[in-house]
């Protein structure tokens, strides 16, 4: 497929998972809870109906004889085609989902294709703002833009300014407000890591942090419009993260390595 291909395929699942957002419009619909999905996480109504409408779209492209292997969220690994293809799609149907089962606006859909087993090997990545709308897009090599606006015109600062914590809990966020207490400005908790590493991409924040250990699901694509904005991403883990759900990461970014490596001291020392 080519960019404008992989844009357009990104935006069908998109307008899909849109409709069943109208479709279960309160908490109440959203976050009934309906088994447990491959990566461990309780599985609800509303991460179930947006992978399965991702999925359907995925088995479109394997009708059209493209060969992948899928990663995501909820339904694991799964081959489609040839068994020798490199590429690897990688889908995080709701990024987010504690905000988007409490109608909190500020959960994305997260789609990434790569022509190898990392998170390095990430060639195209899409994340839609399912609060704002904001569309942000990356393509290795060639940069990337939010709502086509190309990014990397404003930077982080390079100051830890504003910090957001991710994959968190109450006890996370006291210990490490309290190891960056005098170094950094303020500290949000968005709730949702794609999408604050986005923010980032874009200057709004000057660092983020995973106090857990994440998943690729939760930053293939994001990573890459990270990198291809100018900023810097690091997994304190494997040298390149594997694209699979068993894989787990501290992930740090801000505006360059001398400042993400700066964030990582302060929070593991």
């Amino acid at each position: 497929m080519t960019d404008r291909g992989w844009l357009e395929f990104c935006q069908t699942i998109a307008a899909d998972v849109r409709g069943l957002l109208l479709q279960l419009p309160t908490r109440d619909d959203r976050e009934p809870v309906i088994g447990q999905g491959e990566g461990g996480d309780d599985t609800t109504a509303i991460d179930d109906g947006a992978e399965r409408l991702a999925v359907t779209r995925l088995e479109q492209l394997a009708d059209r004889g493209i060969s992948f292997r899928l990663v995501s969220e909820e339904l694991g690994e799964r081959r489609f085609g040839d068994d020798e293809s490199p590429w690897v799609v990688v889908v995080d149907p709701i990024d987010g989902s504690l905000n988007a089962k409490r109608c909190l606006p500020f959960y994305c859909i997260s789609i990434a294709f790569a022509d190898g087993p990392t998170v390095d090997d990430v060639r195209f990545g899409y994340v839609l703002d399912l609060g704002s709308g904001e569309e942000w897009v990356a393509t290795a090599g060639e940069g990337a833009t939010v709502n086509g606006r190309p990014l990397g015109g404003v930077r982080p600062k390079p100051r830890l300014g504003i910090v957001d914590f991710e994959a968190t809990n109450a006890a996370l966020i006291a210990d490490a407000s309290a190891r960056l207490d005098g170094h950094v400005g303020r500290i949000r908790v968005l709730g949702a890591l794609a999408l604050a590493l986005c923010q980032l991409a874009d200057g709004r924040l000057d660092g983020v942090a995973s106090l857990k250990p994440s998943r690729s699901v939760d930053i293939a694509a994001a990573a890459l419009i990270v990198r291809e904005a100018g900023a810097h991403i690091d997994t304190r883990g494997p040298a390149a993260m594997p694209l699979d759900l068993s894989t787990r990461a501290h992930v740090v970014a801000a505006r360059d390595q001398p400042m993400a490596d700066r964030l990582s001291a302060l929070l593991w020392g």
